[in-house]
């Protein structure tokens, strides 16, 4: 079968997009983001008379801080995200709507986790304004991924950032911030299972164009706050914290997914189709071996600190 071309696609997933629209339309909860923000905790900064802030107002360890930060300037990108979203599926019908619907309800996760962060002076409020200067400035491009690319891109993507608030929440010990994480991913949730539905559909029509997508968007993945400044040194906090790593990566966004896409019993691929689940085996079966390997130096790293200790 010859690849489909995008305005095709468009088409063809239309029915999907709109039927997945109303699902998510009739499961998704309003909620108040002002509601999860402790706000009698508030008091003024310097410029107004109050006290500047200093790191032992924090009741958050250092890697809760980190990855606060990390998770909220991932969230606050959003307007490049929309505008890439946006390029991928354009203004009209359902496909329309649910960007719009999917960009209103992202935005509250930056709203909601920044008053807390403020209010609670969990963080420097001064670098986390510099450092959301600069990753808004630098934004996020999917380098004109094709339709396909953008729908398997974001199922791993949004169960990723699920996966993130919700051991970031965790992490923290801090209630609150536990109850504002959680919430926060359940919306993660929906969104991945709306892209989740659509690359499912998108096998049934084109098996072997869908496959290729998805084999390159495991070998290429990054997470979208990889433009955060000092994003690296920062992800190596949260993989060894067991915040977000390899392990977590494989195990519980990769692998499930993959499964839920029946991918290794799928059936009508042509050459390159099948091409691409040989290179997607391959790449996941490097990413398992990868993961091992991190897991085990990280347990040794642990072992010598206790045994200082």
């Amino acid at each position: 079968m010859a690849a489909l071309d995008t305005a095709q696609l468009l088409t063809e997933l239309e029915s999907t997009v709109e039927d997945n629209l109303n699902r998510h339309l009739g499961l998704a909860d309003e909620w108040m983001p002002h509601e999860y923000v402790p706000w009698s905790l508030g008091r003024d900064f310097k410029d107004l008379g109050g006290e500047p802030w200093s790191v032992e107002q924090s009741q958050l360890s250092s890697v809760a801080r980190t990855a606060l930060e990390v998770n909220l300037l991932t969230e606050d990108n959003l307007p490049s995200y929309h505008r890439e979203i946006d390029r991928a599926f354009g203004r009209d019908s359902a496909w329309g709507t649910w960007v719009n619907r999917w960009t209103a309800e992202e935005g509250r996760h930056a709203f909601c986790i920044r008053d807390y962060l403020l209010v609670t002076r969990g963080v420097d409020p001064d670098e986390l304004e510099r450092a959301r200067m600069e990753t808004m400035e630098t934004g996020y491009e999917a380098l004109d991924k094709s339709l396909l690319n953008v729908c398997a891109y974001v199922s791993f993507q949004e169960l990723a950032t699920r996966i993130s608030h919700r051991n970031t929440g965790r992490y923290t010990d801090e209630p609150i911030a536990e109850k504002l994480l959680t919430r926060v991913a359940k919306d993660e949730n929906l969104h991945m299972i709306f892209y989740r539905n659509l690359v499912a559909a998108a096998l049934e029509l084109t098996p072997s164009q869908t496959m290729r997508a998805i084999t390159e968007e495991v070998i290429d993945f990054q997470m979208p706050g990889s433009v955060i400044p000092g994003f690296s040194r920062k992800a190596v906090v949260m993989a060894k914290a067991g915040i977000y790593d390899l392990r977590i990566h494989h195990d519980d966004i990769v692998t499930p997914l993959l499964r839920q896409w029946g991918v290794w019993d799928l059936e009508g691929l042509d050459a390159d189709g099948e091409k691409a689940r040989e290179e997607l085996a391959a790449a996941v079966a490097a990413l398992d071996e990868e993961a091992t390997r991190f897991v085990e130096r990280r347990a040794e790293a642990e072992a010598k600190r206790a045994a200082r200790a």
